[in-house]
């Protein structure tokens, strides 16, 4: 995995989903995009997913929304997360997730997410920003990769307004966030 990591922050669905499609439009490699966020409110529907092959299936009030994405990205994971509740996540962190669930790796009292994001090379205070978003019903959209395919990145993402775009490793150095 290359060093360094570009995070934005979206304030719903809508952003986030339009970032990740301009993000694939400008041919950025979408094995080095993730998103996560929240796979739905509390409501009193069943709620959940399957997949057959390389299509999945998911239900409740995003299920449009995490469907859609789904066959732009290789693989995913749908997780509870306590105090987050269930979290979906697409893409090359979904495997770094699912590494840190198996091998039940601790982190400071990270969840598995904040645990894998660490392992990533995101500092442990900007993974609690993260993950507090998150709580907050917003999105991540991370895009992972050379300082090059990063600074490309930073200026597609940023004309899709996030709340806040931050970049982590070596092309931290000299970004503004």
């Amino acid at each position: 995995m290359p060093n360094s990591t570009l995070a934005a922050i979206f304030a719903n669905h809508t952003q986030a989903e339009r970032a990740v499609k301009r993000l694939a439009d400008s041919r950025f490699d979408m094995t080095k995009l993730s998103i996560v966020g929240q796979g739905y409110h509390t409501e009193e529907t069943v709620v959940g997913f399957y997949n057959t092959g390389d299509r999945i299936r998911f239900w409740g009030t995003r299920g449009a929304f995490w469907g859609g994405l789904w066959g732009l990205f290789f693989g995913g994971v749908f997780l509870m997360v306590p105090v987050m509740g269930q979290v979906m996540v697409l893409g090359y962190l979904a495997t770094a997730v699912a590494s840190a669930v198996e091998g039940a790796l601790v982190m400071g009292g990270l969840s598995a997410l904040g645990a894998a994001l660490v392992s990533l090379g995101v500092p442990k205070d900007s993974v609690i920003q993260y993950e507090t978003a998150l709580k907050a019903d917003e999105f991540l959209v991370l895009a992972h990769g050379s300082d090059e395919e990063l600074a490309q990145a930073r200026i597609v993402l940023a004309e899709a307004n996030p709340v806040s775009i931050v970049a982590h490793g070596t092309a931290a150095v000299g970004a503004a966030g």
